[in-house]
């Protein structure tokens, strides 16, 4: 029994860093009208977003802070431009996991992994 609960803890502190990291790589990114506006990357701790706009300042990078469910930006043109603060993972019906992009108001993007 003490081998199944020591195997048990190991297997559970060895995922949850994984777990926290599911929001890495590529997202093709909507608007409240479901309109695709660009497409976000994110590794480790820098992001990229290149709009479908020609010439829109969001467009660029910056950094950003991992957190349990997500990230927030700490600067960037999406910060600095559209007072987006956050990049959150949610659980989407059709994809499985999404990450929705908030300001401190509301929920301006869903991105689906691209």
């Amino acid at each position: 029994m003490r081998r199944f609960a020591l195997a048990l803890l190991l297997f559970l502190a060895l995922s949850v860093p994984s777990m926290a990291q599911i929001y890495q790589g590529n997202w093709s990114c909507r608007d409240a009208s479901t309109n695709r506006v660009g497409i976000l990357t994110i590794y480790g701790s820098v992001y990229g977003w290149a709009s479908r706009t020609a010439g829109d300042p969001n467009s660029g990078t910056g950094t950003l802070t991992p957190y349990e469910d997500g990230a927030g930006l700490n600067d960037g043109n999406l910060r600095g431009n559209a007072g987006i603060q956050t990049a959150r993972t949610v659980n989407d019906p059709v994809n499985g996991v999404a990450v929705q992009l908030e300001t401190a108001d509301a929920i301006v993007m869903l991105c689906t992994p691209r």
